[in-house]
């Protein structure tokens, strides 16, 4: 059965859509097309290059993940440096690494830029802050004067997971040499489920999302009761007021909910277990969901342990 897959941002606690991905896998889901948005973004390319779930696992399994937290030279030598470099260059770490490591990976199955991949088959969200819009990569490299066949995916995608203060911004200048800022695709859509449903032509499959939060019709209102509370209760409507608007009832039937609840986003320095758990939980959520989705009908139980953690 072939579907059209969104995965959402959500730092490291994407690695429970490996588990998502197994589930479906096991039921004979295929994604034709993909998309996402930051950690999300890097799901969706891995599975447009013919990544399968256990070769995604074994890569994170070989990895570091606090590699990716590549700081600058001076920063290691003078931790307080690297304070006065966020302010000079918007961002902690480079995300040089992440990029690189992407690249790598993709290259393995012979994947580089959109133009290695069936046309419109990849779809990552990224927002431009210089002109503030949110853009759809590769679609709207058009408007910068790139051409989008020839524009790494490695790049697209380290655009998408600039998450703000965090990694550096990304920078692409248009054709007239204006220098455009490019952070975290989560500012203004963290979970796009409207990408593939423009409205204008027909819906020749069905669109299969994961979301790594509870449905919004169970989630639980911000409790704002100091300075603290009210940053975070901003932070979490700007990422998801966008995506609420296009999510009702019928958008959440298809949608698997992963509300993983206990690790930070940003913790990159997380064990085998941890992993292994975190692949569990999205095994678990997705064959829960997959038993009455209205699209299929499951023909197999997968068998997991309970998670622990999460």
């Amino acid at each position: 059965m072939d579907v059209d897959g969104v995965f959402s941002g959500g730092g490291v606690r994407a690695i429970a859509f490996i588990g998502g991905l197994k589930a479906a896998e096991q039921k004979g889901i295929a994604f034709k097309r993909t998309g996402g948005t930051s950690a999300g973004a890097i799901f969706a390319a891995m599975v447009a290059a013919g990544y399968k779930s256990n070769e995604i696992k074994d890569l994170l399994h070989k990895v570091d993940l606090r590699e990716f937290l590549d700081p600058r030279r001076l920063s290691v030598a003078f931790p307080f440096m690297k304070w006065l470099t966020l302010y000079w260059k918007l961002g902690l770490y480079k995300g040089k690494r992440l990029e690189q490591w992407v690249e790598e990976v993709l290259a393995a199955k012979g994947i580089k830029t959109f133009g290695d991949l069936p046309e419109g088959s990849l779809k990552i969200i990224a927002s431009d802050i210089t002109n503030g819009r949110l853009i759809v990569l590769p679609d709207d490299l058009e408007r910068y004067g790139i051409l989008p066949e020839r524009f790494k995916i490695a790049k697209a995608v380290r655009m998408s997971a600039s998450i703000p203060y965090f990694f550096d911004p990304m920078k692409i200048y248009d054709a007239t040499g204006k220098k455009n800022f490019i952070v975290d695709g989560g500012v203004l859509s963290n979970f796009p489920i409207w990408l593939f449903h423009d409205g204008k032509t027909e819906i020749k499959r069905p669109t299969l999302g994961f979301q790594l939060k509870p449905s919004q019709f169970e989630q639980k209102p911000n409790d704002v009761k100091n300075a603290i509370s009210l940053f975070h209760g901003l932070f979490d409507t700007m990422m998801d007021a966008h995506d609420a608007r296009h999510i009702s009832e019928a958008h959440s039937a298809d949608i698997v909910f992963i509300p993983v609840k206990q690790i930070s986003m940003i913790n990159f320095d997380l064990s085998s277990e941890v992993i292994d758990e975190l692949t569990d939980f999205g095994i678990e959520s997705t064959e829960k969901f997959l038993r009455s989705w209205r699209h299929y009908r499951p023909q197999a139980k997968i068998s997991t342990k309970k998670s622990s953690i999460l």
